[in-house]
């Protein structure tokens, strides 16, 4: 072994260049395919936590307007969601697979007003559990919780948009101060981003308190729940007919009417979103290695030459009794030995510029006008991957050196000998 190694190292000092220019080969191919999984996993980091943002792990439906006449009824008819509907939804038809239901009201627009400034706003009325399934992220205060609730409490949460205008100097200072909407004073009791993501720059108030104001009918304007069962996308996509189909019946909406119920399944979207970030992922993996095999490529080309060049040397070897595994084996170890080595070099070299990434590029954020994202979060791969893409390398080299191995053993020593 000690003797193969020395022939080995003996080998690259004596062809520098070759060696170096393969070298590069190999270095360039993994240090682009670390480097290129890094800002692939830095944009779905980014990704995957802004549209976190969007995605709730719940299920949404509304009423809208139907598309078909039936029953009776004529197309375009107003479905209006009741608190029947929730009662249904929440009911023993559903156990074990919805729970946590709950619901908003209809909304209405309104004006709020603070020392003579006003500003045009939303008002809905709302659960506590509104805050985490729509994401809701506060700026200053609190949200809604059940107090306000079982209280019937006159507090609001209003969007930041509606605080900077109201207080244009210190907005957080409006938490505790009252507000006025057509003669109703409201409490403010926090400020939420809500704006950034709701056209309607929705001010939430109690559902209660709601009800008890604006409307004492048992209209709903949307039930949200979560879901215990459905796991793949075939079994959301069935539970959502046969939920979809229940209401139907229970509003006289034909079975083909597919506007008649809005339904918005958090889950079957996240789910979606999962796959595709796999598929990239998978894509991202494929290019990197199309980049690994131009190296592999240069390794065997560089080998074969080596071989041709090695010729006379490989017929004296055998002349004297060497075997043609041993010299297979010198091949073959030369060729780990350089896809090996500088593959390393490329290794570390691709992680230092996933560090460099995140200290710049990393650090910069791009204006969708809703609001600021990060470029690439966290951009690098995990040391187990970088050493898997090494190892595929060496396992690449060893095949790349094995045709030029077996063409050297198979040459004749006469022949050999005579080769110049």
């Amino acid at each position: 072994m000690r003797e193969l190694f020395h022939e080995i190292l003996s080998s690259l000092r004596n062809n520098k260049l070759r060696t170096a220019l393969t070298g590069f080969a190999v270095s360039w191919g993994i240090f682009l395919l670390i480097a290129l999984l890094g800002a692939g996993n830095g944009l779905m980091n980014s990704f995957m936590g802004n549209m976190d943002s969007f995605i709730s792990q719940t299920v949404n439906v509304e009423g809208w307007y139907t598309s078909e006449p039936y029953a009776g009824y004529q197309a375009n008819r107003k479905i209006e969601l009741t608190e029947k509907d929730v009662a249904y939804t929440a009911g023993k038809d559903w156990d074990g697979i919805i729970y946590d239901v709950s619901r908003t009201t209809q909304g209405r627009s309104d004006t709020l007003s603070l020392n003579g400034i006003t500003v045009s706003a939303y008002i809905e009325g709302v659960t506590p559990e509104y805050q985490e399934k729509n994401k809701i992220r506060m700026a200053f205060g609190r949200f809604i919780n059940k107090a306000d609730l079982e209280e019937m409490r006159k507090v609001a949460v209003i969007p930041m948009d509606h605080a900077k205008e109201l207080s244009p100097k210190n907005p957080e200072e409006i938490i505790g101060r009252w507000v006025n909407a057509s003669g109703v004073a409201f409490k403010v009791v926090g400020i939420s981003h809500q704006d950034e993501r709701d056209w309607r720059r929705l001010t939430a108030i109690p559902y209660t308190t709601y009800k008890g104001l604006y409307d004492a009918s048992d209209k709903v304007e949307s039930i949200t729940f979560s879901l215990n069962g459905p796991k793949t996308l075939q079994e959301h996509l069935a539970f959502e007919e046969e939920y979809g189909s229940a209401l139907k019946r229970r509003h006289d909406i034909a079975p083909t009417d597919d506007r008649g119920l809005w339904i918005m399944n958090g889950y079957k979207e996240n789910l979606q979103m999962n796959k595709a970030s796999s598929i990239i992922r998978i894509a991202l993996w494929i290019l990197g290695i199309l980049t690994l095999i131009s190296g592999i490529v240069g390794i065997s080309n560089i080998m074969l030459i080596t071989v041709k060049e090695r010729t006379h040397e490989f017929g004296i070897r055998k002349a004297i009794g060497a075997k043609p595994r041993s010299i297979m084996t010198l091949i073959i170890a030369e060729s780990v030995t350089i896809t090996g080595m500088f593959g390393y070099i490329g290794m570390l070299l691709g992680m230092v510029a996933c560090q460099v990434m995140e200290m710049t590029v990393g650090q910069h954020k791009v204006d969708l006008g809703m609001e600021q994202i990060q470029m690439l979060v966290n951009p690098s791969v995990g040391v187990d991957v970088a050493l898997e893409a090494t190892l595929l390398l060496i396992v690449a080299g060893t095949i790349a050196g094995a045709i030029p191995a077996w063409k050297a053993a198979k040459v004749k020593p006469i022949e050999a000998l005579r080769a110049e």
